[in-house]
């Protein structure tokens, strides 16, 4: 080959390598960092935690922030009139302020007669009023009128997992593109198999814009502050300026929204935006992590496939891009970092979907977002609804798209199992 031939498929590889490297981790003007990682936000003392150096509006703290994520609601500051906790903490919490939990939220509905899902219809206060528009239901009420029951027409029920929100700022910084490519190359390295399904989720603080959703089961929400200000009318019946409006009036005492800025201009949803994007994303277990056997468990994870939807690394935008609808711009604590979430962030149909819909359309029904596996072992159980007890049944649970996986891990030997179980376990 000629030297000017060379330097031509020179250049093509390089260019290459350059589109490759778009499409897995996204690319900027500066060199990437480690996101930070840590469990640095111990439960009730905030004066202790230690964020991941995001700047705070003036007169703002860390700590604050945190303390006011842990506040407990009452009936007269606007808990319910339906709700399942009274203070964010109490469903994010393991291994501390942000962590995910044990708890699990109830989602119902039906499919009509053309198989499309549709949300319950909820009789509460002797069948006088009802509850819609929404398919979860609350395990409490502030009164018994209030209460919510199944009736026996809503035979789609599931139950899902309060989820890990360490390190969601790095989440909500990963440009829309990236997870676009990383869906796009999902079924030429599986053969077909693999097909991430993007969402384009709503953001409330931006109206008639949206973006790829990222939070929530369904990848229902692009924006932390749409996330949070939803979760906190849903949850906890905490009405704010996103979400003005109690789903029923039923002995409510209190005039909407309730959720009212402080004497720095911040409402409650402000400031656990800013707590969660202040947060280092969950560490490794690195003694474990530098053993032999996790070195061999993570082989095994990705000759299994498994990496193709928990992707190990990713990188977020640029500092200074500006994210949901202009909303939002990505500061220097969260811009050009190399997170490992081994999530895609994704939807896909692994066999476990709960029949529930959306904001996807109505093929989402039985698709989950992938998991981000980072702080696995602060868990003792497993899946979205977990229901699994074991890391090994929750592999065995994978069928749909990760068909193939599950299968390849039915072949390992003992050893390797163990030395993949062991890999796991550094996460």
């Amino acid at each position: 080959m000629s030297l000017r031939g060379k330097a031509l498929l020179s250049g093509c590889l390089l260019a290459a390598a350059i589109r490759l490297a778009i499409g897995i981790t996204g690319i900027s003007q500066q060199p990437a960092k480690e996101a930070p990682a840590g469990f640095s936000t111990p439960s009730f003392n905030g004066a202790q935690s230690v964020s991941n150096g995001i700047t705070e509006p003036a007169g703002d703290t860390f700590a604050l922030d945190q303390q006011i994520y842990e506040e407990n609601h009452s009936v007269q500051t606007g808990l319910g009139p339906v709700y399942n906790a009274t203070a964010c903490v109490s469903c994010h919490e393991n291994p501390n302020s942000g962590g995910a939990s044990q708890i699990t939220e109830l989602r119902v509905g039906h499919n009509d007669e053309n198989g499309n899902f549709v949300n319950p219809t909820i009789f509460i206060n002797d069948g006088m009023d009802t509850i819609t528009g929404r398919s979860i239901v609350n395990d409490r009420a502030i009164c018994p009128q209030a209460q919510e029951h199944i009736p026996a027409t809503e035979n789609i029920r599931a139950l899902r997992a309060a989820l890990n929100t360490l390190g969601d700022g790095f989440v909500e910084a990963i440009d829309d593109n990236t997870l676009v490519a990383i869906a796009e190359r999902q079924p030429e390295e599986s053969d077909g198999r693999i097909h991430g399904e993007v969402v384009q989720a709503p953001i409330f603080e931006a109206p008639g814009q949206t973006r790829v959703g990222r939070f929530g089961w369904k990848d229902q929400h692009s924006s932390l502050l749409s996330f949070i200000a939803d979760a906190y009318v849903n949850e906890m019946g905490v009405t704010n300026r996103l979400r003005p409006h109690d789903v029923t009036n039923v002995c409510k005492i209190t005039t909407d929204p309730e959720d009212h800025p402080d004497n720095l201009g911040l409402a409650d949803i402000d400031h656990f935006a800013q707590f969660i994007r202040g947060t280092m994303v969950p560490p490794r277990d690195e003694t474990l992590a530098a053993t032999e056997a996790a070195h061999r468990g993570q082989r095994a994870f990705i000759r299994l496939g498994c990496s193709s939807c928990h992707v190990q690394s990713i990188k977020t935008a640029p500092t200074g891009t500006v994210v949901d609808g202009g909303m939002f711009t990505v500061p220097e604590a969260l811009g050009d970092k190399v997170i490992h979430p081994f999530s895609d962030f994704l939807l896909h149909d692994i066999g476990t979907g709960d029949g529930i819909v959306q904001v996807g359309p109505q093929d989402t029904a039985n698709k989950l977002r992938t998991a981000p596996l980072w702080g696995l072992r602060t868990k003792a159980r497993f899946m979205h609804d977990l229901k699994s007890l074991s890391l090994e049944n929750a592999i065995e649970r994978h069928k749909g798209e990760a068909r193939e996986a599950e299968r390849r891990f039915d072949e390992l030997s003992p050893e390797e199992r163990a030395a993949l179980i062991t890999f796991l376990n550094s996460l």
